[in-house]
């Protein structure tokens, strides 16, 4: 039995990673927030500065890699 277990984990596991197309004013917002984290945040709370201006970069990085990635439209199955 914990064979077949560990089967049935090792294929849910196998899956193939894809990119999820995000939306373009997804990037802008994430554009958008840094800047106005970095301009009006940061001068006043530099722990929440940094924070935000983390958590842009981050989204702002996953639109580049949903850009990268992402199928191209009319090729999806």
């Amino acid at each position: 039995m914990r064979k077949k277990s560990k089967q049935k984990q090792s294929s849910r596991t196998s899956k193939r990673w894809h990119a999820a197309p995000l939306k373009g004013s997804f990037m802008v917002l994430a554009i958008i927030g840094f800047f106005f984290s970095a301009y009006l945040v940061y001068p006043e709370s530099v722990n929440y500065g940094i924070a935000f201006m983390l958590v842009f970069a981050a989204m702002f990085i996953a639109s580049l890699i949903s850009m990268a990635h992402a199928p191209i439209r009319g090729q999806e199955k």
